[in-house]
């Protein structure tokens, strides 16, 4: 932490200029990182915008074109409310940090080399484009059609059928293509990091009015890593009137206990695509003078960073039969912490949980395959940037060794007295039972949510 302390305390490196950057600047800047970077960083396009401006992402990482076993996917995204644009600088600002500290910085080397990152600075250019300068700009907040893009995505608890956008839909379809660990958007308006759940029903909801998640205490972790590392945010900085003031204890908030909303991508993240993502307020203003950018940069810097490092939370590693070969869909997840939509193993058979360090019981099942339970102690490697690493392996149940069968009473039951024959009965067969409903209800409670998995 002193060395990341003493790094980022070092002045800028001449380059980006502090203004905004509308599209053709920000595609320039982003096309000379590429070409003056080329050996960690890697352009691309997940799709194009209601007015056909490219949603660009610029991934970073020691194997920037490609995921790579063992290396956590990560992204920032930014500006999906055209007019909140302090986000949007940041990240641009962020990748120019990155790519200049490479090699001549330990900490980010060693960030870069063992995560990929994609910072996507705009995820709504055509609002951008229609908004100016001002706490509360008039125009720019919604896409070109109108739609409030973080009410946009399919909701986990209720049926919204909302017309999914142009910008929605090619997010939807990026988080399909890549394993994402760890998320977070950028906003304005505000000052705190929110975590889910932004809605919940009568299970999620306390008596608190917070909607929580089964990851609730790894959800307030990350709210209060970026929080605590921020300059201010961590004070609860109000921001409003007198008469509408906004404070948060510890700089975070539940986003529930907040406001709800229906539709929002941070949920979305969490439920469906095994992606932990929480939301980052970073301006009251929400479009301020460029004249402020500066401060902003340097209020979040740090933090940024060490929200990065938090990707190494956990546990990771990947699910295999006994020849060694990896196996895909594979349910794995500790005990206590079943999701809605059960994070499974990728074709390549890896897993990432985000986890906290402690002792917990991680089970591994798949149909076909014996369930693995294995107990385990997690430490914190967020400083190594390396998660505890475990790799499962899965016996065939064709392979499992048969049970014979007794024509005559076994001998365990024979020296036994009648009463202690009836209770191993019934407890062969309450386990027989156990397994039929196991799978059962696994089954069901795959397909029995609002939405399908993806």
């Amino acid at each position: 932490m002193d060395l990341l302390l003493l790094v980022l305390s070092f002045p800028l490196v001449a380059g980006l200029d502090f203004s905004y950057h509308h599209t053709a600047e920000l595609e320039a800047f982003l096309r000379d990182v590429r070409r003056n970077h080329s050996s960690i960083t890697y352009l691309y396009s997940i799709g194009k915008s209601v007015e056909g401006r490219h949603l660009w992402v610029l991934a970073l990482g020691r194997f920037p074109t490609q995921h790579k076993i063992g290396i956590p996917e990560f992204k920032y995204v930014a500006n999906m409310h055209g007019d909140e644009a302090v986000g949007r600088e940041i990240l641009l600002h962020l990748i120019e940090f990155l790519v200049t500290s490479y090699q001549h910085d330990p900490v980010i080397t060693k960030l870069i080399d063992s995560t990929r990152i994609h910072i996507m600075p705009s995820m709504n250019p055509d609002g951008f484009e229609e908004a100016s300068p001002s706490c509360y700009p008039l125009k720019g907040r919604y896409n070109k059609n109108g739609a409030d893009l973080n009410r946009n995505f399919p909701d986990g608890f209720v049926s919204n059928h909302r017309m999914i956008q142009p910008e929605t839909q090619a997010v939807m379809d990026w988080i399909k293509t890549e394993t994402f660990v760890l998320s977070a958007n950028l906003h304005g308006g505000s000052l705190v990091a929110s975590y889910p759940f932004d809605n919940g029903n009568s299970v999620t909801i306390t008596s608190d009015d917070i909607s929580k998640t089964l990851d609730n205490d790894v959800f307030v972790h990350l709210a209060k890593t970026y929080s605590n590392s921020h300059a201010t945010m961590h004070n609860g900085k109000v921001c409003g009137t007198a008469d509408t003031v906004d404070y948060f204890p510890g700089g975070i908030t539940n986003g529930y206990a907040w406001y709800q909303l229906e539709g929002g991508m941070q949920d979305y993240n969490y439920i469906w695509s095994q992606c932990f993502e929480i939301t980052l307020e970073l301006s009251c203003c929400k479009y301020p003078p460029k004249e402020e950018l500066p401060s902003f940069w340097n209020d979040n810097k740090m933090a940024l960073i060490e929200y990065i490092k938090q990707v190494h939370l956990g546990i990771k590693g990947r699910v295999l039969d006994k020849d060694g070969e990896p196996i895909a869909d594979v349910i794995v997840e500790a005990r206590g912490r079943r999701h809605v939509c059960p994070y499974k193993t990728t074709k390549d058979g890896e897993y990432y949980l985000l986890l906290l360090p402690g002792v917990y019981e991680l089970n591994a099942t798949a149909p076909g395959y014996n369930s693995v339970l294995q107990r385990m102690n997690v430490p914190d490697g967020t400083e190594d940037f390396a998660a505890l690493v475990y790799d499962f392996v899965l016996s065939d149940v064709s392979a499992a060794p048969k049970i014979a069968s007794c024509p005559t009473t076994p001998r365990y039951i024979e020296n036994t007295s009648t009463a202690l024959k009836s209770t191993i009965n019934v407890l062969l067969l309450i386990n027989t039972l156990y397994e039929f409903f196991f799978f059962f209800f696994l089954k069901y409670w795959e397909n029995s949510f609002l939405f399908q998995c993806i």
